[in-house]
């Protein structure tokens, strides 16, 4: 009886992602690649889009009319004051589906299979970032257009409106990150929509967006005067109103690049340890 020997079937093997450095240019060809996700999922869901496009247009109309009279005596004088102000609450408030739609994806799983790939740790959550900046756009032209249309006429010109804009959308995309993190440490997508509106709606009304800062108490003076959404605001009203670049202008984008500094890597950190 002749006896047959087997070897034994292979064990079990786990693909291992690539653990050579990824380069800054490959780092942001993935981050590219996620972006362009970010925007085929808002092109198949475009319901994604309905906070970013009813919102710039009732909060515009809502705030003009109902503070125009009481704080500027009429409404076309309130205009070059609101506007800004409506600017920079609308899109930095729309930063803070970011956070939630990352932990919604988190708890989905998709963020596991990106971490078996061998692509940029960063990508998958710069891409995402990177993707609602459509959102950002999309509701910055929406806030100038009803302005417009109300007869706001600002006379910082083309460049001065162009310029607010892209520093608006340049601090939006730095504040998302701060969500980001938010929406790695929270256990729930409600959760982070949570948290995010108990930090941003005290910063985005008690700062100079509505009204002017001297009306206000003085201990909300000292906290105004340091807010870093009342130097965007006046950032905001130079270019618009006088096409002028002032030192907010210069505070705005400083904070914008320390936040991203801090809390892009920090989040990435604890992405790669939750994920």
């Amino acid at each position: 009886m002749t006896t047959t020997l087997t070897a034994p079937a292979p064990a079990a093997t786990r693909v291992i992602p690539d653990a050579r450095p990824v380069t800054l240019r490959q780092a942001i060809a993935n981050s590219l690649t996620m972006a362009y996700r970010g925007v085929l999922k808002i092109k198949h869901n475009p319901e994604q889009l309905f906070d970013v496009t009813i919102q710039p247009i009732i909060f515009t109309l809502m705030f003009t009319y109902i503070f125009g009279g009481a704080v500027s005596g009429d409404v076309q004088s309130y205009l070059p004051v609101i506007i800004p102000g409506i600017l920079v609450q609308t899109v930095i408030t729309t930063s803070m589906v970011t956070g939630t739609q990352l932990r919604e994806d988190m708890d989905k799983g998709v963020f596991d299979r990106f971490k078996s790939l061998p692509i940029a740790r960063i990508s998958p959550l710069a891409g995402a970032l990177l993707a609602d900046m459509v959102r950002y756009v999309i509701a910055t032209t929406l806030t100038i257009v009803m302005g417009l249309i109300m007869g706001y006429r600002p006379d910082g010109g083309v460049f001065g409106v162009l310029a607010a804009a892209a520093l608006v959308i340049a601090c939006s995309f730095a504040t998302s990150w701060i969500w980001a993190l938010l929406g790695v440490l929270a256990n729930k997508a409600s959760a982070v929509q949570g948290y995010s509106m108990l930090i941003l709606f005290p910063l985005t009304f008690m700062s100079s967006a509505f009204v002017p800062v001297h009306t206000m108490p003085g201990w909300m003076q000292a906290f105004v005067k340091v807010n870093p959404i009342t130097h965007l605001v006046y950032a905001c009203r130079d270019l618009m109103n006088s096409g002028h670049i002032g030192a907010d202008f210069g505070w705005s984008l400083l904070g914008a690049a320390a936040i991203v500094a801090i809390f892009a890597p920090l989040t990435v950190r604890l992405y790669m340890r939750k994920a």
